[in-house]
Protein backbone atom coordinates (compact mmCIF):
# COMPACT_ATOMS: atom_id res chain seq x y z
CA UNK A 1 0.00 0.00 0.00
CA UNK A 2 2.82 2.36 0.97
CA UNK A 3 4.67 1.47 -2.23
CA UNK A 4 1.60 2.36 -4.30
CA UNK A 5 1.31 5.69 -2.52
CA UNK A 6 4.99 6.36 -3.11
CA UNK A 7 4.61 5.63 -6.81
CA UNK A 8 1.53 7.85 -7.02
CA UNK A 9 3.30 10.72 -5.27
CA UNK A 10 6.31 10.31 -7.56
CA UNK A 11 4.05 10.35 -10.61
CA UNK A 12 2.26 13.49 -9.41
CA UNK A 13 5.57 15.24 -8.75
CA UNK A 14 6.84 14.26 -12.19
CA UNK A 15 3.68 15.66 -13.82
CA UNK A 16 4.01 18.94 -11.93
CA UNK A 17 7.63 19.29 -13.05
CA UNK A 18 6.59 18.65 -16.63
CA UNK A 19 3.89 21.30 -16.40
CA UNK A 20 6.17 23.96 -14.88
CA UNK A 21 7.59 25.23 -18.21
CA UNK A 22 4.08 25.43 -19.65
CA UNK A 23 2.83 27.47 -16.70
CA UNK A 24 5.86 29.76 -16.85
CA UNK A 25 5.40 30.37 -20.56
CA UNK A 26 1.63 30.87 -20.38
CA UNK A 27 0.42 34.06 -21.99
CA UNK A 28 -0.85 36.90 -19.85
CA UNK A 29 -4.45 36.25 -20.91
CA UNK A 30 -4.14 32.56 -20.00
CA UNK A 31 -2.61 33.44 -16.65
CA UNK A 32 -5.33 35.98 -15.89
CA UNK A 33 -8.08 33.56 -16.92
CA UNK A 34 -6.64 30.74 -14.80
CA UNK A 35 -6.15 32.86 -11.70
CA UNK A 36 -9.12 35.22 -12.20
CA UNK A 37 -6.70 37.96 -11.16
CA UNK A 38 -5.07 40.88 -12.96
CA UNK A 39 -1.95 42.23 -11.24
CA UNK A 40 -1.27 45.92 -11.84
CA UNK A 41 2.27 47.03 -11.11
CA UNK A 42 3.05 50.66 -10.32
CA UNK A 43 5.60 52.98 -8.73
CA UNK A 44 4.20 53.96 -5.35
CA UNK A 45 5.63 57.48 -5.23
CA UNK A 46 5.06 58.78 -8.75
CA UNK A 47 2.17 61.22 -8.35
CA UNK A 48 0.12 62.27 -10.23
CA UNK A 49 0.59 59.13 -12.37
CA UNK A 50 0.59 56.49 -9.64
CA UNK A 51 0.59 56.65 -5.88
CA UNK A 52 -0.08 54.12 -3.14
CA UNK A 53 -3.29 54.51 -1.15
CA UNK A 54 -3.48 51.77 1.48
CA UNK A 55 -3.54 48.42 -0.29
CA UNK A 56 -4.66 50.06 -3.55
CA UNK A 57 -3.34 52.72 -5.90
CA UNK A 58 -4.55 55.96 -7.46
CA UNK A 59 -3.45 58.28 -10.24
CA UNK A 60 -3.77 58.98 -13.94
CA UNK A 61 -2.08 55.75 -15.05
CA UNK A 62 -4.09 53.71 -12.55
CA UNK A 63 -7.36 55.04 -14.02
CA UNK A 64 -6.24 53.83 -17.45
CA UNK A 65 -5.19 50.43 -16.13
CA UNK A 66 -8.59 49.98 -14.49
CA UNK A 67 -10.19 50.56 -17.92
CA UNK A 68 -7.99 47.77 -19.25
CA UNK A 69 -9.28 45.59 -16.40
CA UNK A 70 -12.87 46.36 -17.45
CA UNK A 71 -11.99 45.38 -21.01
CA UNK A 72 -10.56 42.08 -19.77
CA UNK A 73 -13.71 41.33 -17.80
CA UNK A 74 -15.82 41.70 -20.93
CA UNK A 75 -13.48 40.02 -23.41
CA UNK A 76 -12.67 37.00 -21.23
CA UNK A 77 -16.11 36.71 -19.64
CA UNK A 78 -14.72 37.24 -16.14
CA UNK A 79 -17.27 39.42 -14.30
CA UNK A 80 -15.65 38.63 -10.93
CA UNK A 81 -12.10 39.40 -12.07
CA UNK A 82 -9.96 40.45 -9.11
CA UNK A 83 -7.62 43.42 -9.55
CA UNK A 84 -4.49 43.30 -7.39
CA UNK A 85 -2.19 46.32 -6.98
CA UNK A 86 1.51 45.53 -6.70
CA UNK A 87 3.99 48.33 -5.91
CA UNK A 88 7.39 47.80 -7.51
CA UNK A 89 10.78 49.40 -6.95
CA UNK A 90 12.13 51.75 -9.60
CA UNK A 91 15.22 49.59 -10.08
CA UNK A 92 13.17 46.42 -10.57
CA UNK A 93 10.20 47.70 -12.57
CA UNK A 94 11.16 46.07 -15.89
CA UNK A 95 12.11 42.80 -14.20
CA UNK A 96 8.72 42.76 -12.48
CA UNK A 97 7.08 42.76 -15.92
CA UNK A 98 9.42 40.36 -17.72
CA UNK A 99 9.26 37.82 -14.87
CA UNK A 100 5.45 37.87 -14.75
CA UNK A 101 5.33 39.32 -11.24
CA UNK A 102 2.96 41.96 -12.64
CA UNK A 103 0.79 41.81 -15.76
CA UNK A 104 1.12 45.52 -16.61
CA UNK A 105 3.38 48.28 -15.35
CA UNK A 106 0.81 51.06 -15.20
CA UNK A 107 3.27 53.86 -14.38
CA UNK A 108 4.34 55.20 -17.78
CA UNK A 109 7.99 55.00 -18.85
CA UNK A 110 9.80 55.93 -22.08
CA UNK A 111 10.07 52.86 -24.35
CA UNK A 112 13.83 52.93 -24.89
CA UNK A 113 15.64 50.32 -26.99
CA UNK A 114 17.35 48.99 -23.86
CA UNK A 115 14.00 48.46 -22.13
CA UNK A 116 12.53 46.85 -25.23
CA UNK A 117 15.08 44.08 -24.80
CA UNK A 118 13.16 43.07 -21.68
CA UNK A 119 9.55 44.18 -22.24
CA UNK A 120 7.06 45.36 -24.81
CA UNK A 121 4.96 48.53 -24.66
CA UNK A 122 1.41 49.74 -25.16
CA UNK A 123 0.58 52.73 -27.31
CA UNK A 124 1.65 55.99 -25.58
CA UNK A 125 -0.49 57.22 -22.69
CA UNK A 126 1.36 60.45 -21.88
CA UNK A 127 3.91 62.77 -23.45
CA UNK A 128 6.58 63.58 -20.90
CA UNK A 129 8.39 66.91 -20.92
CA UNK A 130 11.82 67.51 -19.44
CA UNK A 131 12.11 70.69 -17.36
CA UNK A 132 14.31 72.12 -14.62
CA UNK A 133 13.87 73.58 -11.16
CA UNK A 134 16.23 76.21 -9.72
CA UNK A 135 16.30 78.42 -6.64
CA UNK A 136 14.70 81.83 -6.78
CA UNK A 137 18.12 83.42 -6.22
CA UNK A 138 19.72 81.57 -9.16
CA UNK A 139 22.24 83.60 -11.18
CA UNK A 140 20.97 85.53 -14.18
CA UNK A 141 23.42 83.82 -16.52
CA UNK A 142 22.17 80.37 -15.48
CA UNK A 143 18.52 81.40 -15.82
CA UNK A 144 19.08 82.93 -19.25
CA UNK A 145 20.71 79.81 -20.64
CA UNK A 146 18.24 77.38 -19.08
CA UNK A 147 15.36 79.50 -20.33
CA UNK A 148 16.84 79.51 -23.84
CA UNK A 149 17.26 83.29 -23.91
CA UNK A 150 20.86 83.26 -25.13
CA UNK A 151 21.21 83.92 -28.86
CA UNK A 152 21.61 80.62 -30.70
CA UNK A 153 23.91 81.83 -33.47
CA UNK A 154 27.54 81.10 -34.12
CA UNK A 155 30.37 80.63 -31.63
CA UNK A 156 29.07 83.47 -29.45
CA UNK A 157 26.12 81.35 -28.37
CA UNK A 158 28.32 78.42 -27.43
CA UNK A 159 30.56 80.72 -25.38
CA UNK A 160 27.48 82.20 -23.66
CA UNK A 161 26.16 78.75 -22.85
CA UNK A 162 29.49 77.64 -21.43
CA UNK A 163 29.64 80.75 -19.27
CA UNK A 164 26.14 80.17 -17.96
CA UNK A 165 26.42 76.44 -17.34
CA UNK A 166 30.05 75.96 -16.34
CA UNK A 167 31.12 75.47 -12.72
CA UNK A 168 27.59 74.50 -11.72
CA UNK A 169 26.25 71.36 -10.06
CA UNK A 170 23.20 69.70 -11.56
CA UNK A 171 21.06 66.79 -10.39
CA UNK A 172 18.72 64.27 -11.92
CA UNK A 173 17.23 60.91 -10.99
CA UNK A 174 19.60 57.98 -11.41
CA UNK A 175 19.53 55.64 -14.36
CA UNK A 176 16.79 57.22 -16.45
CA UNK A 177 16.64 58.85 -19.85
CA UNK A 178 16.97 62.26 -18.18
CA UNK A 179 20.39 61.39 -16.81
CA UNK A 180 21.54 60.24 -20.24
CA UNK A 181 20.23 63.46 -21.84
CA UNK A 182 21.93 65.77 -19.32
CA UNK A 183 25.26 63.97 -19.65
CA UNK A 184 25.01 64.17 -23.44
CA UNK A 185 24.34 67.91 -23.32
CA UNK A 186 27.23 68.52 -20.94
CA UNK A 187 29.57 66.56 -23.21
CA UNK A 188 28.35 68.33 -26.36
CA UNK A 189 28.78 71.79 -24.82
CA UNK A 190 32.09 70.89 -23.20
CA UNK A 191 31.13 72.58 -19.93
CA UNK A 192 33.07 72.04 -16.73
CA UNK A 193 30.34 71.11 -14.28
CA UNK A 194 29.16 68.29 -12.04
CA UNK A 195 26.14 65.99 -12.24
CA UNK A 196 24.85 64.13 -9.21
CA UNK A 197 22.06 61.57 -9.21
CA UNK A 198 19.29 61.15 -6.66
CA UNK A 199 16.83 58.30 -6.01
CA UNK A 200 13.65 60.27 -6.74
CA UNK A 201 12.17 63.65 -7.61
CA UNK A 202 11.57 64.71 -4.01
CA UNK A 203 15.23 64.16 -3.16
CA UNK A 204 16.27 66.29 -6.15
CA UNK A 205 14.06 69.20 -5.12
CA UNK A 206 15.42 69.04 -1.58
CA UNK A 207 18.98 69.32 -2.89
CA UNK A 208 18.10 72.44 -4.84
CA UNK A 209 16.28 73.99 -1.87
CA UNK A 210 19.22 73.22 0.44
CA UNK A 211 21.68 74.80 -2.01
CA UNK A 212 23.52 71.54 -2.70
CA UNK A 213 22.83 71.71 -6.45
CA UNK A 214 22.07 74.59 -8.82
CA UNK A 215 19.38 72.91 -10.94
CA UNK A 216 17.39 69.68 -10.93
CA UNK A 217 16.14 68.14 -14.18
CA UNK A 218 13.06 65.89 -14.21
CA UNK A 219 9.68 65.28 -15.82
CA UNK A 220 7.67 68.50 -15.75
CA UNK A 221 4.39 67.10 -14.36
CA UNK A 222 6.20 65.35 -11.52
CA UNK A 223 8.01 68.57 -10.65
CA UNK A 224 4.83 70.63 -10.77
CA UNK A 225 2.95 68.16 -8.56
CA UNK A 226 5.65 68.06 -5.90
CA UNK A 227 6.16 71.82 -5.86
CA UNK A 228 2.46 72.26 -5.18
CA UNK A 229 2.75 70.08 -2.07
CA UNK A 230 6.14 70.88 -0.56
CA UNK A 231 7.03 73.67 1.93
CA UNK A 232 10.41 74.05 0.22
CA UNK A 233 8.65 75.19 -2.95
CA UNK A 234 8.74 78.79 -1.73
CA UNK A 235 12.47 78.80 -2.48
CA UNK A 236 12.16 77.16 -5.89
CA UNK A 237 11.13 78.06 -9.42
CA UNK A 238 9.97 75.68 -12.16
CA UNK A 239 11.26 77.05 -15.44
CA UNK A 240 8.82 77.49 -18.31
CA UNK A 241 11.07 75.85 -20.85
CA UNK A 242 10.57 72.23 -21.88
CA UNK A 243 13.90 70.86 -23.11
CA UNK A 244 12.75 67.56 -24.60
CA UNK A 245 9.51 65.65 -25.18
CA UNK A 246 9.12 61.88 -24.98
CA UNK A 247 6.08 59.61 -25.38
CA UNK A 248 5.65 57.24 -22.45
CA UNK A 249 3.65 54.02 -22.22
CA UNK A 250 2.75 51.00 -20.11
CA UNK A 251 5.23 48.12 -20.06
CA UNK A 252 3.90 44.65 -20.95
CA UNK A 253 5.41 41.21 -21.41
CA UNK A 254 7.33 40.67 -24.64
CA UNK A 255 5.96 38.41 -27.40
CA UNK A 256 2.42 38.56 -26.03
CA UNK A 257 0.58 40.22 -28.90
CA UNK A 258 -2.92 39.12 -27.88
CA UNK A 259 -2.65 40.89 -24.53
CA UNK A 260 -0.96 43.91 -26.09
CA UNK A 261 -3.79 44.14 -28.64
CA UNK A 262 -6.38 44.10 -25.86
CA UNK A 263 -4.55 46.83 -23.93
CA UNK A 264 -4.11 48.99 -27.03
CA UNK A 265 -7.77 48.52 -27.94
CA UNK A 266 -8.91 49.66 -24.49
CA UNK A 267 -6.63 52.71 -24.60
CA UNK A 268 -7.62 53.62 -28.16
CA UNK A 269 -11.27 53.49 -27.19
CA UNK A 270 -10.52 55.87 -24.32
CA UNK A 271 -8.81 58.27 -26.73
CA UNK A 272 -11.67 58.22 -29.22
CA UNK A 273 -14.47 58.44 -26.64
CA UNK A 274 -12.92 61.31 -24.69
CA UNK A 275 -12.60 59.27 -21.49
CA UNK A 276 -8.89 59.94 -21.40
CA UNK A 277 -9.62 63.66 -21.19
CA UNK A 278 -11.59 62.97 -18.03
CA UNK A 279 -8.58 61.20 -16.52
CA UNK A 280 -6.37 64.12 -17.59
CA UNK A 281 -8.70 66.61 -15.94
CA UNK A 282 -8.88 64.56 -12.74
CA UNK A 283 -5.14 64.06 -12.28
CA UNK A 284 -3.11 66.23 -14.66
CA UNK A 285 -4.93 69.55 -14.57
CA UNK A 286 -6.73 69.39 -17.90
CA UNK A 287 -5.91 68.83 -21.55
CA UNK A 288 -4.10 71.34 -23.74
CA UNK A 289 -4.38 71.70 -27.50
CA UNK A 290 -1.13 69.86 -28.16
CA UNK A 291 -2.25 66.92 -26.03
CA UNK A 292 -5.52 66.67 -27.97
CA UNK A 293 -3.59 66.52 -31.24
CA UNK A 294 -1.36 63.78 -29.87
CA UNK A 295 -4.41 61.81 -28.72
CA UNK A 296 -5.45 61.53 -32.37
CA UNK A 297 -1.96 60.38 -33.31
CA UNK A 298 -1.63 57.81 -30.51
CA UNK A 299 -5.08 56.19 -30.90
CA UNK A 300 -5.09 53.18 -33.22
CA UNK A 301 -8.10 53.20 -35.58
Amino acid sequence: MNQQRTRATHLLFTCLLAMAPIIASASTLERVRASNTLTLGYLANFAPFSVQTGDKADGYAIDLCLKVADKLKNELGLPTLQVRFQPVASDDQMLAVSSGQVDILCTPTPPTLARRQQVSYSIPIYTAGLSAVVRQDASESLLNVLDGKAARTGPTWRATVNHGLANQTYATTAGGVTEAWVRQQMQWLGVVSSLVTVPDTAAGLKRVADGQVDAFFAERMLLSNLLANQPAAAKLVLLDRVFEYSPTAMALAREDEDFRLLVDTALSQMYRSGEIEQAYARHLGGVGEMARKLFKVYAIP
